[in-house]
């Protein structure tokens, strides 16, 4: 969406991933990130840590399952999403304000640890919060306006993902809806 402030954040998770449902059946995975820079003092010309940035985080969907299933406290992480701001009033009528975090994309950082990524079973219409048309990669994601996204066929990536798809959003890879969606493409949709 035009004029949104994309970030990206690089930090170490404050605690775990609390996973929570809407009344629709919608989840959507609650995080803490602290990014803290590292500053070289010139008088001692060491590095100290510098002051920390605690952002509150929010993923939906499939993504947030992945993120609570794989993601725990200390983890260092990568997100990337949209800055928001909210104002409150707190118990005492003081206004308040708080920025968060509505992610696009997490991940593990491997800069000083291993993993071991294993796909979910696709799932169509998954798009962001607020639905729409996504974007099919190989094998699923973040489908949008339901159909189920499909990865192409044989597809080195795409293990255990079906071929083609049925139909989908107007995103990436997308059939434009109702039609045999082609899987997908290098190619933007522009």
């Amino acid at each position: 969406m035009a004029g949104e402030t994309v970030i990206t954040v690089v930090g170490n998770l404050v605690d775990d991933p609390e996973l929570r449902f809407t009344p629709s059946g919608a989840a959507v995975a609650k995080f803490r990130v602290a990014s803290t820079p590292r500053v070289l003092d010139r008088q001692t010309s060491e590095w100290r840590d510098g002051e920390s940035l605690f952002l509150t985080c929010s993923v939906w969907r499939q993504a947030a399952e992945n993120v609570a299933e794989s993601l725990t406290k200390g983890t260092r992480v990568i997100v990337q999403g949209r800055l928001k701001q909210r104002t409150y009033e707190d118990r005492d009528g003081v206004k308040r304000t708080v920025f968060e975090l509505e992610v696009d994309e997490v991940g593990a950082s491997l800069r000083s640890a291993t993993a071991k990524v294993t796909r979910s079973a696709a799932r169509g219409g998954q798009g962001g919060p607020g639905g729409g048309g996504g974007w099919g990669g190989p094998g699923g994601g973040q489908g949008g306006g339901g159909g189920q996204q499909g990865a192409p066929a044989g597809d080195p990536w795409a293990t255990g993902a079906p071929a083609g798809g049925q139909g989908g959003g107007s995103g990436w890879g997308g059939g434009g809806g109702g039609g045999g969606g082609g899987g997908y493409s290098d190619e933007p949709p522009f």
